[in-house]
């Protein structure tokens, strides 16, 4: 019971100036930026206690740290806008100076404890890269004037515009082209053998036209695939490995001059980048879903992401809720210099 008192009247924020300025640093070796992240951690829950659940840095105490507390808080940093990594540290601060704590008085243990079952928030995976439209007409403009650089550009200007899979597009025969009608497309066999139509733009066309015009003259056997490697005085169609190469090296010779361009370029992304062009431009999402050939809008969501620009307006479109001006319960002079003297700001 004695131990339950004393935890009971210990300020919260009473041990953070010694956790920061000397158990990170001097026992634990932290770097300045984490000790700096510990601190805006901490800084940011003092900030919300005070704002959000008017509780002043001098009345809130150790036991008042529930498991309730800092899920609201988790919840609260989610409603404003951080992500699950950054709701992820600033738990991990608190936990972190918990455990601190309950080393220097035992009392705190279980707050320390109960604390720590508080499970991490699941962090989706990466994003993936797409190509903005300095990287992609980077690319393009790195194939040779030679005919091997005139199909490997065409290649990639497919790749692009109709948004085909690798396999797809190498699995074309020249009676799947159908460029002479005024609504060009090209007929693809795609997953599960599910046949689809997609249009193609009238510039990819006249690419089409050379490329047909030079590799494929007087072509009368339409099931020969359109893009093909002759080895040997054997033809096939060439592999997802030589298309695979040559986009590479186009993307390190482009990055020389275009910083734009990722690390990791590869064929998916002109489909990925098609896909995320088409929905920043206003395309409906079941639409880009019939192009890719997905069966589901919930697989077109993963390709097709919202711009900045668009992100911009849809909080412009929502006016901002007034807050109601309250008169703060202490003042905020003394919340302001008791946090100083924590370590906090």
């Amino acid at each position: 019971m004695k131990n339950r008192r004393v935890q009971n009247g210990i300020p919260f924020f009473s041990m953070t100036l010694e956790f920061l300025e000397t158990y990170l640093p001097r026992q634990l070796g932290r770097s300045p930026k984490t000790i700096k992240s510990y601190r805006d951690s901490l800084t940011i829950f003092r900030r919300y206690l005070y704002k959000e659940c008017h509780i002043s840095i001098a009345t809130f105490k150790f036991e008042d740290c529930s498991q309730k507390c800092i899920q609201d808080f988790i919840v609260y940093l989610k409603t404003n806008g951080n992500s699950p990594g950054t709701c992820n540290q600033r738990l991990t601060a608190l936990k972190s100076y918990l455990w601190f704590a309950s080393d220097r008085n035992i009392a705190i243990q279980s707050i320390a404890l109960s604390i720590s079952r508080i499970p991490q928030c699941k962090v989706s995976k990466r994003e993936k890269e797409t190509l903005n439209k300095e990287a992609l007409v980077a690319i393009l403009q790195q194939p040779e004037n030679t005919k091997i650089g005139l199909r490997n550009r065409v290649i990639m200007i497919l790749l692009y515009d109709s948004a085909i899979r690798i396999d797809e597009l190498l699995s074309l025969t020249l009676k799947d082209l159908s460029s002479q009608t005024a609504n060009p497309y090209i007929r693809i066999s795609g997953k599960g053998n599910k046949e689809r139509v997609v249009a193609i733009t009238l510039k990819t066309v006249e690419h089409l036209k050379q490329y047909l015009s030079i590799f494929h003259k007087n072509e009368m056997n339409l099931d020969k695939y359109v893009f093909y490697t002759t080895i040997k005085g054997n033809t096939d169609k060439m592999s997802p490995g030589n298309i695979e190469r040559f986009i590479k090296k186009y993307a390190n010779s482009a990055r020389i001059k275009c910083i734009h361009v990722p690390l990791n370029v590869y064929p998916h992304m002109f489909r990925r980048t098609r896909a995320t062009d088409l929905y920043q431009n206003g395309v409906e999402l079941e639409l880009i879903s019939r192009i890719l050939g997905h069966s589901s809008t919930e697989t077109t969501k993963e390709y097709a992401k919202p711009s900045i620009e668009m992100l911009r307006k849809a909080i412009e479109s929502v006016e901002t809720i007034e807050q109601a001006n309250e008169e703060p319960l202490w003042n905020s002079c003394d919340e302001e210099e008791l946090a100083k003297l924590y370590g906090l700001r």
